[in-house]
């Protein structure tokens, strides 16, 4: 006999993140706003996720939690963790599984097998990334080419992605943003800081982000102004400790990876200059998040980037010459300050809202449901017999 369908009407498994609702990074941002809306709208949800790496205490208990197994380590957590998710996902058979990351484009025939359409998010061009060495550069690939064989219905992120994976793969796709919350009231500016009188980077610390640069130009800028530094590599490393080095000037603040929404929404309400260093990837959902909060922006000269702010920004090349400039320059004009705030705004409010997002992937799960029903094999009314 096989086994029953998760419960509910309509139930989605969502497989690929550190669990819900769990303050990570893009993804486990994304699950936080749509399990809930999910559920909100009669789905039975179910997120797959890492021991340790959630925060329950702030979970919407109509999302079901399962801890998976899995092997901590940077190249092996995201596959080990995916495959174990996949292996419990066929046994229970939800109505449509939600797949984060191409990594787990090798586990897709698991479902397949098992009647479980899927939807596959696959965020970025990760075999391009600095921070991966060739074996995972190789893996990423042959999962992006699993993903494109076996994956029902593709999500890109941005529509540079969609044309890539369209050249590259031969496939076609939805394309979904991540969302911005915006501000419904005025924050109190953080941490003895002053309004519109500091440079803010948040990012993971990887050299893809321009990392590196930024904090070699920090240490010009803080001459002059306040820096403020997010983030970490999540690891240890270099980056850290250049990190680390750097708040060691008295105009330099560094406070590493951010669990406190609100602290993080008011550095950006508050910044008078945020530089955004994402070089690969898609739509990115630091910038949007920072876009609906009005940040004054400075971002690294990238079609990805491009694509998100339009002329809500200024653009710069990689070097921490460019950026020094461009970052003090900025904070001494108000005025730029203030059109590049409200363009964010308006542009976060019109592309990139949550409510948006989530009424998109909903659309999209149906859609696989859909295309699974249409595939399925013709059943006997009567008996349930093939």
């Amino acid at each position: 006999m096989r086994p029953s369908r998760l419960s509910g009407e309509r139930s989605v498994a969502i497989i690929g993140t550190r669990g819900y609702p769990s303050f990570y990074g893009g993804f486990e941002t994304a699950v936080r706003r749509l399990a809930p809306y999910l559920a909100d709208r009669g789905w039975a949800v179910t997120v797959y996720g890492r021991r340790g790496a959630t925060e329950p205490e702030v979970a919407d208990r109509r999302v079901t939690q399962i801890e998976s197994w899995g092997i901590e380590r940077q190249s092996l957590s995201t596959l080990s963790y995916g495959l174990s998710s996949a292996m419990h996902a066929r046994s229970v058979r939800p109505s449509v599984a939600l797949v984060m990351n191409v990594a787990n484009g090798y586990w897709l025939p698991l479902l397949k097998q098992a009647r479980v359409p899927t939807v596959v998010n696959v965020d970025g061009i990760e075999w391009e990334r600095d921070k991966w060495g060739r074996l995972a550069k190789t893996v990423f690939l042959n999962g992006a080419r699993a993903t494109a064989r076996h994956g029902d219905v593709l999500v890109y992120d941005s529509q540079v992605i969609g044309a890539r994976w369209r050249s590259q793969f031969g496939r076609d796709g939805n394309f979904i943003p991540y969302g911005g919350d915006t501000m419904t009231s005025d924050p109190a500016v953080p941490l003895g800081l002053d309004r519109r009188k500091y440079a803010l980077l948040v990012a993971r610390f990887v050299p893809e982000n321009t990392v590196p640069a930024f904090i070699e130009a920090a240490k010009s800028i803080a001459d002059s102004h306040p820096v403020v530094l997010v983030g970490s590599s999540g690891y240890g490393g270099a980056l850290d400790a250049a990190a680390a080095t750097a708040a060691q000037h008295p105009n330099v603040k560094w406070l590493g990876h951010l669990k406190d929404d609100s602290l993080l929404h008011a550095l950006w309400y508050h910044a008078g200059a945020y530089f955004h260093g994402h070089s690969v990837g898609g739509t990115n959902p630091a910038l949007v998040q920072a876009m609906a909060c009005g940040a004054p922006t400075v971002a690294r000269d990238t079609e990805f980037n491009r694509e998100v702010l339009r002329h809500a920004g200024h653009y710069v090349k990689p070097q921490p010459r460019d950026i020094s400039q461009a970052i003090t320059d900025l904070l001494d004009r108000p005025a730029e300050q203030d059109r590049l705030s409200a363009a964010a705004r308006q542009r976060a409010l019109s592309h990139y809202s949550w409510e948006g997002v989530c009424d998109s992937y909903e659309r999209t799960l149906l859609e696989a449901i859909a295309h699974g029903a249409n595939e399925a094999p013709a059943r006997d009314a009567r008996s349930g017999a093939k």
